[in-house]
């Protein structure tokens, strides 16, 4: 009989009132387009630049004139007030700030335009998918869930920035050690550009989990703990990209890496996480990297099988 599938419980968001949600979208919305105004300057949209102006970007007047909508509405709309905003509205206010494609998806997302946030009660990690990451060894590959926590990883991958199941359950999450464990913070060689793509891509996230107080907390405990995340996050910045190369220093050297994500169940936002080699020299090196630690479980994590649940090889 195959064993049972690992699962992560968390609180199911009807806890949280609808109320309260939107309200946070709301409010979200409001500064994300705050901060985006602030980016674009009049002659970027074919404004002269007339007398002195106190803040930086475009005033709401003008976006307002620009996009075809009333000032009184527009400023609402920045203020967070309970008031609805088109698909085409969002559009028109998208084009005159200039968002790229993923910003406008930010925008409409939060503006109630996205795809259903996602509400799942618990992640569950099925047998097959941890048969599936133990194919990856000796690469290193994790499953994450929607608060970049790690379920479970292989044994490269628990050794890449130091031991990962020396720290705490609940700090087994990539967001949290790279702005909080310094030497995981160390094996980037590019770190600040990671730290920033990390935050980027937790703010593009942010309209799917309005709802899940697990992840509102995760955002302030690191605003919390670290005046770099706060910083970032208040940028308002937004990026799904994957599939960056990152250069990491390891127990046995640099590895060049790409870092790729897979959905395993993109409404419950589980994915696979592997960090393939870009060349021969990085390859080696991550298999020295697995056989250095061959007395450790080639699987670990909350989600993960005992080793003697691990076929052998």
């Amino acid at each position: 009989m195959p064993p049972s599938p690992a699962a992560v419980i968390r609180p199911s968001h009807d806890s949280v009132a609808p109320a309260s949600v939107r309200s946070e979208s709301r409010r979200e919305l409001g500064a994300f387009l705050r901060s985006r105004r602030a980016r674009v300057r009049p002659a970027d949209v074919g404004l002269p630049e007339v007398g002195r102006r106190r803040t930086p970007g475009l005033r709401r007047e003008e976006v307002a004139q620009l996009a075809g909508v009333g000032v009184t509405w527009y400023t609402w709309l920045e203020q967070g007030r309970p008031i609805n905003a088109s698909e085409q509205v969002v559009d028109a206010v998208a084009r005159v700030l200039r968002l790229d494609d993923v910003e406008h998806r930010h925008l409409l997302a939060l503006a109630g335009h996205g795809r259903p946030p996602a509400s799942p009660v618990c992640e569950t990690v099925a047998p097959e998918h941890l048969a599936l990451l133990d194919q990856m060894s000796p690469f290193p590959a994790c499953i994450q869930g929607s608060r970049y926590e790690q379920l479970a990883y292989t044994r490269s991958y628990r050794f890449l920035f130091g031991d990962l199941a020396a720290h705490p359950v609940e700090d087994q999450n990539c967001a949290w050690l790279i702005f909080t464990d310094p030497e995981w913070r160390s094996r980037y060689l590019d770190h600040d550009t990671a730290t920033a793509d990390i935050v980027r891509r937790l703010r593009a996230s942010l309209p799917d989990h309005l709802a899940d107080p697990q992840w509102a907390a995760l955002v302030e405990r690191l605003r919390g703990a670290s005046a770099t995340f706060r910083d970032l996050w208040e940028r308002q910045d937004v990026s799904r990209t994957t599939g960056p190369v990152r250069r990491l220093r390891t127990e046995v050297g640099v590895v060049t890496v790409t870092f790729q994500s897979l959905w395993f169940d993109r409404a419950r936002d589980v994915r696979f996480v592997v960090n393939t080699p870009v060349d021969a020299e990085s390859t080696a090196r991550l298999h020295e990297l697995d056989a250095l630690h061959a007395e450790a479980p080639r699987l670990a994590g909350r989600a993960a099988p005992s080793e003697a649940a691990v076929p052998a090889r």
